[in-house]
Parts: C-alpha cells; structure tokens; sequence
C-alpha cells in the first residue's frame, strides 16, 4: 500500500482512471455487438442507423486512449466490408 501523499493521490487518480476507462470500452464493446447482431440477421435498415455512430465512438475511442488507431481502424474496415455486403 502507498504511504506517501503523492502515492496516495496517484492510487486515486488511477483508480478513477480505470473505471472510467471501463466504462468506455464496455459501451464500445456492446455498440459494436450490437450493429454485429443487425448485420448478422440482415436488417439493413437498422444496420445503417448504427453504422455511423459505431464508427464515430470508435473515433472517439482513439481519442481518449482507449483504443489503438490500428486496431479501430480494422474495426471500421470489417464493419463496413460487412455492411457493403448486404447490398
């Protein structure tokens, strides 16, 4: 356990760090497993009301750090391949 003031800080500062950080990934996580679930039944419609803001959190995930920008950009590339395919 941390005994000096700043440690102590830091023990907080990285605690809140994390949740927070859990919080991101958890509703990113479930965004895209939701627009997979539209994908998968062939539901165009929905799929393309959840294209966008999929693509936009993944963006924003990159952003705060929670995301590497290579690893989003697959994200992105293997969601639209799939929703291209619908067509």
């Amino acid at each position: 356990m941390a005994n000096h003031k700043s440690a102590l800080k830091r023990l907080a500062q990285t605690r809140k760090r994390t949740e927070r950080n859990r919080a991101h990934r958890s509703r990113m996580r479930h965004q895209i497993r939701e627009l997979r679930r539209a994908l998968e039944a062939k539901d165009k419609a929905r799929a393309e009301s959840l294209l966008k803001p999929t693509i936009s959190m993944l963006d924003r995930m990159i952003q705060k750090g929670i995301l590497h920008p290579n690893t989003a950009a697959r994200y992105k590339s293997r969601l639209s391949l799939r929703f291209n395919s619908l067509s």
